[in-house]
């Protein structure tokens, strides 16, 4: 393990790196979000037609 090789990739790294702007901030914090409440729903309806069939949770 070569400490100063990883330091320095690490601060490349680091200097590369921006903040991002409110418009690209918002538009992924509304993909996740959507993507988060599709897996929610997919979930829920995979544990609805689990129930319903015998033997079931």
């Amino acid at each position: 393990m070569d400490i100063k090789y990883d330091l320095s990739s690490y601060t490349r790294v680091l200097k590369l790196a921006s903040t991002p702007s409110w418009e690209e901030f918002s538009r992924i914090a509304l993909i996740a979000g959507a993507g988060i409440i599709l897996i929610g729903i997919v979930g829920f309806l995979i544990f609805t037609v689990m129930s319903f069939l015998p033997g079931g949770v």
